[in-house]
């Protein structure tokens, strides 16, 4: 990654004052809007940007799951979702026979199999 390539991927701007920023900062330097969902500023805080509320596209709002306070007519929201925008899922469905399977398995359940160890050692003894 070159340095212009390096700096652009630093930087953003900024929704309201347009001003070149930091993608990380939690509010804009210059005119001090508020970026990032307050008290955690790895969440993005999305906004509407014209007189619609986003609940009106929001995915959480259509399938009325959305338990937001503000619904619906929230301006800025932690959760939201764009409905025109594909859902990411993820395959959680790992195929338990498979050697990555087996590995995540054993270490998912590493105490159990201690536990396991030491009463077969426990009963091997006492025979």
């Amino acid at each position: 990654m070159g340095k212009t390539e390096y700096h652009n991927y630093l930087m953003s701007d900024c929704p309201r004052c347009h001003q070149s920023i930091n993608s990380q900062a939690v509010f804009c330097p210059h005119c001090g809007l508020v970026l990032k969902a307050y008290g955690h500023p790895g969440i993005p805080l999305h906004r509407a940007t014209g007189d619609e509320p986003l609940c009106n596209c929001c995915t959480y709002h259509a399938d009325d799951t959305c338990d937001f306070p503000q619904r619906p007519s929230a301006r800025d929201c932690t959760l939201y979702q764009d409905i025109y925008e594909p859902i990411v899922e993820y395959n959680l469905n790992r195929n338990i026979f498979s050697s990555q399977g087996i590995q995540f398995w054993v270490r998912r359940n590493m105490t159990w199999l201690v536990l396991l160890g030491l009463v077969i050692f426990s009963l091997l003894i006492s025979l």
